[in-house]
């Protein structure tokens, strides 16, 4: 048996019904829900358990960020029973019901990323040292993901990572510490190259710029094999850094570059920078190879969207899931983030929103906070109720396999909230891959100490 801190033994864990966990060869009597209180970093044994909240509050993914803190205040606000419930009373799990988590009244703190992995990391591991937290989410950046799901492993504190779109967050770089709802790049280009084949054809000719980072790598790779695979020509690839903001030295290649499609992978303020100042270099108003030049988003978001304004007009994406889904736990979520904050929630909103629920259900579930048997209880979890249909947490490489939308900038929107429409939704089973695909190792279950 390996030996813990204060000298005690790991022993096998053994779950008996009715009688919370025991171990073998120790008195039952001593082991109550939420015990483990020697083996795991920051177990919470007062009447509060604190989890963290990491997010992109200044940086090019700033918009972003200030939703999922939104979102995350809501979530707290119903574990703890304030509110309607929102999703509380859509999912299909009902172990959380609004008393905090294993009648722990939840708490938060909160770190600025700054759309940087290393002030993430040092934000993450603040929270961690400092204010005990027991579980961190957030980050609308993979390169902001892969840093803290790294420290995480580490640590032995679970992340449930906010938005995070790279195939690496899941793929070579996952943890079995963390865990991702947000789907993937490559369901991106499974989920739009289909549409572009039929709306634009098969002969074209493409340009792409790309966030010179691991999402922009592998947001690139998928939608150009997705792309070729239909018949189109990559014609040149160019990465951009992160908040670049001018982007005109950039996109003046493009137009002398024989291309007819501009593929643009950015995200947040780039892409709201990089799309705008395509469209004022008229590169919409074109024609090349004798067809109409087209711009392509492969991510983007109603934040984006509104940032964009006009310039979204006719432009197509992907998107995790819509706040004008017509399904009942979609609606719950955005009655009850209008009523709290005036707007509709954002995909960002939404996926850190269903996270900290779903940690705190898979706590529930576990009937303890010891991070081994609440990574045990979200693997292979099977669930609905949270706005993507039926969704499952693969326990192969923790990363959620569910509906993705495909959208277009609406021509004649009714409000800046309005300038997206999903024009098709693309089901579970067609965008499943094999979850072997991007390699990786999620490493061991035992908690690291602190």
């Amino acid at each position: 048996m390996s030996k813990l801190k204060g000298g005690l033994s790991r022993r096998k864990v053994l779950k008996t019904a009715g009688a919370g966990l025991v171990t073998a060869g120790v008195a039952p009597s001593i082991f109550v829900r939420g015990a483990w209180a020697q083996e795991f970093c920051n177990n919470p044994t007062g009447d509060t358990v604190t989890l963290g909240f990491n997010m992109p509050l200044t940086g090019a993914y700033a918009d972003e960020g200030a939703d999922e803190q939104r979102a995350f205040e809501l979530a707290v606000e119903h574990l703890n029973g304030g509110g309607d419930g929102g999703m509380l009373n859509t999912f299909s799990s009902k172990t959380a019901t609004g008393n905090g988590i294993l009648g722990k009244k939840v708490t938060y703190v909160t770190g600025d990323t700054a759309t940087g992995s290393d002030a993430a990391r040092d934000s993450a591991r603040r929270m961690i040292e400092r204010d005990g937290v027991i579980m961190l989410s957030g980050g609308s950046s993979s390169g902001v993901a892969i840093a803290v799901q790294g420290l995480c492993q580490e640590r032995g504190v679970i992340f449930m990572a906010g938005l995070t779109h790279s195939n690496d967050t899941t793929g070579k770089d996952k943890k079995r510490y963390g865990f991702r709802h947000f789907f993937n790049a490559y369901q991106s280009g499974t989920a739009l190259a289909p549409i572009l084949g039929e709306q634009y054809g098969t002969q074209r000719r493409a340009y792409h710029l790309t966030s010179d980072y691991t999402w922009g790598w592998t947001q690139q790779e998928s939608i150009k094999n997705a792309t070729e695979a239909l018949g189109w020509e990559t014609v040149e690839t160019v990465l951009t850094p992160v908040g670049a903001g001018d982007f005109s030295q950039y996109i003046t290649p493009v137009l002398n570059s024989g291309a007819d499609v501009l593929i643009l992978n950015h995200y947040g303020f780039d892409m709201v920078n990089s799309l705008t100042q395509s469209v004022q270099f008229g590169l919409r108003d074109r024609q090349a190879n004798g067809q109409d030049f087209q711009i392509v988003t492969p991510l983007v978001s109603d934040l984006m969207a509104q940032g964009a304004g006009d310039a979204m007009k006719g432009i197509y994406g992907t998107s995790n899931w819509d706040w004008q889904s017509p399904d009942e736990a979609s609606q719950a979520f955005t009655k009850s983030f209008g009523a709290k904050f005036g707007q509709p929630p954002s995909q960002a909103a939404h996926t850190c929103y269903v996270q900290t629920l779903l940690y705190a259900d898979a706590v529930e579930r576990a009937g303890t906070f010891y991070p081994p048997e609440v990574i045990k209880a979200l693997e292979g979890f099977e669930f609905d109720g949270m706005g993507n249909g039926q969704t499952l947490y693969r326990a192969e490489d923790h990363q959620c396999l569910k509906r993705v939308h495909a959208v277009q900038g609406r021509e004649n929107p009714q409000s800046n909230f309005d300038r997206l429409e999903t024009v098709a939704v693309v089901e579970r089973d067609v965008a499943d891959f094999d979850a072997s695909l991007f390699g990786g190792e999620l490493g061991p279950y035992d908690a690291a100490a602190c």
